[in-house]
């Protein structure tokens, strides 16, 4: 597994995070508060909307850097191929051309 991969399990682990914390969001305001009773109950469900909004944001922040990460892990490894593939088709040496002789012509005749 390569460092690319890992950035790549980390996007989707991240991506699929941050759909279930905005499908749970109410987009009127509510959201998990109002389900446990809204502004009446005591204790820290009222804090649930600052942490799913939190979490929110970390995670689109999160993911933004990671997929900027991950490109330039994809641009530097594909640089590294590309020179290895060019130091091996250069380290070959063409055998074949010096080996075949010259076709002579027998057909010639001398006057």
């Amino acid at each position: 597994m390569t460092l690319y991969d890992l950035f790549i399990l980390l996007i989707l682990i991240i991506a699929s995070l941050l759909i279930l914390i905005i499908m749970v969001q109410n987009p009127k305001g509510g959201g998990l508060d109002s389900s446990f009773g809204g502004g009446a109950q005591i204790g820290g469900v009222q804090d649930t909307n600052k942490f799913l909004d939190k979490a929110t944001w970390f995670l689109a922040i999160s993911l933004f850097v990671l997929i900027i990460f991950s490109n330039f892990v994809y641009h530097s490894s594909m640089s590294k191929v590309e020179s290895t593939i060019k130091v091996e088709n250069f380290e070959k040496p063409k055998t074949d051309a010096g080996t075949t002789t010259p076709a002579t012509d027998n057909n010639t005749e001398k006057k």
